[in-house]
């Protein structure tokens, strides 16, 4: 019997301490806490851009015959004054010596006249004959001088056409496509130019503003004029097609004149170097613009979580219970997250671990210190 007694008051004793145990509450976890607050940031924002040469230019023959001579390759860098192309010349040779051997004709008939007008000259002057007669001569010497004028002129002509059948190089730059071949029937009226060249020592890379981003485009910078505007404008850069950064930074250096009627947007250029002929015309890429915040509410990256295309962090109140609060965010600089809408400066923020967090959770906050980055 004793044995009984003294083991129902160890279950006795077993079952109080378990109920004791049971009613202890979890220590309340221990996260760390960042204060957040305005601070200056820079953002970026990109536009699509399409690149070509300061010069981009078609080749078109200036004369019709057939393309006896094709003196480059497609792609080739060829240098100002180069030969291109050449055109059968034989019809535009034949037209010069015409022309010119007019021109011999209208020089001798101006000889004539004048020696027929040295002839009446002294015999007027004894009234053998009539002044009539001197007055005709004249009027023929007239006719002769202008004679000789519109040979001249035929003579040039003939000789530009002669000239447009070798065609060069106007500027340095690389060959395009070759859509014309050797022997190909070519005319001043094609639809297709012989070729493209492209001068890309510098390139052109031309980018859209909407109506709104052309707004706060102009308030970002000093000045009262776009001019004045322009001068003062940052680096912009250049993002390739695989997104790697081009090597050389270039500047703003023109604004269009109005808006596109049929888009609402206005076209702006930036100028690049092109040193090593990397970009071509045809290339595209985007603008990278940096756009300066001077007091705006940052918060890090790391300490928000998406949910549904929403973007929530948890707020820490007086009572150190924790509230999940969705955010507005208007952009990102480096790290960081802008904010508009959901929290304020002076909000206390769950800064890390709070992946298991629930909703009213009270926790034992460890501030922190977070230099948040401004690029």
């Amino acid at each position: 019997m004793k044995r009984i007694i003294a083991a129902v008051l160890i279950l006795i004793v077993y079952s109080c301490s378990g109920d004791k145990n049971a009613n202890v509450a979890a220590p309340a976890p221990s996260l760390p806490v960042l204060t957040i607050s305005n601070a200056a940031a820079v953002t970026s924002v990109t536009y699509p851009a399409s690149i070509q040469g300061t010069v981009d230019i078609e080749i078109r023959p200036q004369v019709n015959g057939n393309l006896e001579k094709i003196f480059v390759d497609e792609g080739q860098y060829v240098t100002k004054g180069q030969s291109l192309f050449k055109i059968n010349e034989q019809p535009y040779r034949e037209q010069y010596n015409n022309a010119l051997a007019s021109l011999h004709a209208a020089q001798a008939a101006l000889l004539n006249a004048q020696l027929e007008i040295d002839k009446l000259t002294p015999l007027v002057q004894n009234k053998v004959v009539s002044d009539y007669q001197l007055k005709t001569a004249k009027a023929s010497h007239s006719i002769a001088l202008s004679t000789i004028e519109q040979a001249k002129a035929i003579v040039a002509s003939a000789k530009i056409n002669l000239g447009y059948t070798l065609i060069t190089a106007p500027v340095s730059g690389y060959i395009g496509r070759l859509p014309k071949k050797q022997g190909s029937l070519v005319g001043v009226t094609d639809v297709e130019p012989l070729s493209r060249l492209s001068d890309v020592h510098e390139v052109y890379a031309y980018f859209s503003l909407s109506e709104n981003d052309f707004i706060q485009f102009k308030e970002q910078y000093p000045g009262i004029t776009i001019s004045d505007k322009i001068k003062k404008l940052p680096p912009v850069q250049l993002l390739l097609a695989d997104t790697k950064a081009y090597a050389q930074s270039g500047h703003i250096d023109m604004v269009d004149g109005q808006f596109d009627k049929n888009t609402g947007a206005i076209t702006l250029r930036a100028t690049f170097p092109n040193p090593q002929g990397l970009l071509r015309s045809g290339n595209t890429g985007k603008i990278q613009l940096q756009l300066d915040h001077a007091n705006v509410l940052l918060v890090p990256q790391e300490s928000t979580m998406e949910i549904q295309d929403k973007i929530f962090v948890f707020t820490v109140g007086a009572d150190n219970k924790v509230t999940k609060q969705p955010i507005l965010v208007s952009g990102k600089s480096g790290t960081d997250y802008l904010v508009g809408e959901g929290v304020k400066s002076g909000d206390k923020i769950v800064f890390s671990g709070f992946e298991n967090l629930q909703e009213g959770t009270v926790i034992q906050p460890e501030n922190i210190k977070k230099q948040l980055a401004k690029n």
